[in-house]
């Protein structure tokens, strides 16, 4: 029989907003924790607003925010603020991605929480931290992307660099948000004391860098690293190539791999050609060897011809393939990648499923994201409000609902 989910019985407070927070606390709900999500009246957490909309309602917020219920407060009125306390004073985590001390202005602050619950855990998500001379500035993930230097290295020599199109700042902060939750509730165990985790965009995104910083810095400075389009310089053959009907990429940097590559596309006297041999001669005579294995793709019948002669070659190889090829990849199929939800006014609605994967835990389906405060009432009860105190709120619109 599989154990319970690992986050069974811990209570999250996820009064965040668009992506990093909402990130976050969806892989929390999926490991077992419930998350309540909290919206401000009207319109809600701003990700409600994003495409792609169909009947009204945002596949973005369905999709970070499945598996939680929905509480939408008034905090400008006494009684919101009143379940609010309530509600932070019996929960273990609290994630919020405000600018520094935007929640101190509503008693949401760490500090203040902590005073009544010194055992939560507080994680704040935010462009630059809540230290140092950028502090007080707002930014999102591009902002973070733009600034790491991550961005100067994509892209063709001497053309802007293009955008990520994937939220890589925002989903690698929120990936380390679940972990340093986890670790901070861990060390609880012992100490019995939360703590304030305080997670910068711009740091993780510099963080990433597996490669360019250190290159730098144990150079001396002298190694920039700079934009080289379809492939790297210092790893000859591993980048993009394109075949007469698509692209496909190549990671042929390693020795054997580049002998099998070269007796698949010349033959004995390729692979005997001392030019090739070792990476350091690779990467100097770089663009012959670039030209050899362009010419041979440009030559195949189509992308699966190159694929399939690659592979039969044991050469590591991949389509670089387009939206509707990774929805209909039978890989992604067979690792459950996507799950189905029931929508109350959608009907069936298809997601984007996380890549948690355990022996012994039965993952369920998430539940479909909340309506904008569906869970008032039932919340509201739980932390001990009379039903004449919930009408009340609802009446003042303390409480809201769509």
């Amino acid at each position: 029989m599989p154990q319970p989910l690992p986050l069974t019985g811990i209570k999250v407070v996820d009064y965040s907003h668009f992506l990093a927070g909402p990130f976050m606390s969806r892989c929390l709900a999926a490991l077992g924790a419930e998350v309540i999500k909290v919206e401000r009246p009207q319109t809600g957490d701003a990700g409600r607003q994003s495409p792609t909309i169909s009947g009204g309602v945002s596949g973005y917020f369905l999709q970070q925010n499945m598996g939680k219920r929905g509480l939408c407060l008034d905090l400008r009125q006494p009684a919101a603020r009143d379940l609010m306390a309530r509600l932070t004073a019996k929960a273990d985590v609290f994630v919020e991605n405000y600018r520094p001390g935007a929640l101190a202005k509503l008693g949401l602050g760490y500090a203040d929480l902590a005073r009544v619950n010194p055992g939560l855990v507080y994680c704040s998500v935010s462009a630059f931290g809540h230290s140092g001379p950028l502090s007080d500035r707002p930014g999102f993930g591009l902002i973070a992307e733009a600034m790491s230097g991550a961005m100067s290295i994509i892209g063709s020599p001497g053309e802007a660099p293009p955008l990520f199109r994937m939220p890589l700042a925002d989903m690698y902060a929120g990936i380390h948000g679940v972990a340093a939750i986890v670790a901070a509730l861990y060390g609880r165990r012992d100490s019995g004391r939360g703590q304030h985790i305080d997670l910068a965009l711009y740091d993780c995104m510099v963080s990433m860098h597996d490669y360019a910083l250190q290159g730098y810095l144990m150079s001396g400075g002298t190694e920039l690293p700079q934009q080289t389009g379809q492939d790297l310089p210092s790893s000859t053959i591993y980048g993009v190539f394109s075949a007469r009907d698509g692209h496909l990429v190549i990671a042929a940097q390693v020795d054997d791999s580049w002998l099998r590559l070269a007796r698949l596309i010349g033959g004995e006297a390729l692979a005997a050609d001392s030019r090739f041999h070792g990476a350091a001669n690779r990467n100097t005579n770089r663009e012959a060897a670039l030209t050899k294995v362009r010419g041979w793709c440009a030559a195949q019948p189509d992308r699966a011809a190159c694929l399939a002669a690659l592979q039969a070659a044991g050469v590591p190889a991949a389509p670089v393939q387009t939206v509707d090829e990774v929805v209909a990849d039978p890989q992604l199929a067979a690792r459950g990648m996507f799950i189905e939800q029931s929508h109350p006014t959608l009907g069936r609605v298809r997601m984007p499923n996380l890549p948690f994967h355990f022996s012994d835990y039965s993952m369920p389906d998430s539940a479909v994201a909340p309506g904008l405060g569906e869970h008032n009432s039932d919340i509201a009860v739980e932390l001990g409000f009379s039903d004449a105190e919930i009408a009340a709120m609802q009446d003042s619109g303390a409480l809201y609902s769509a």
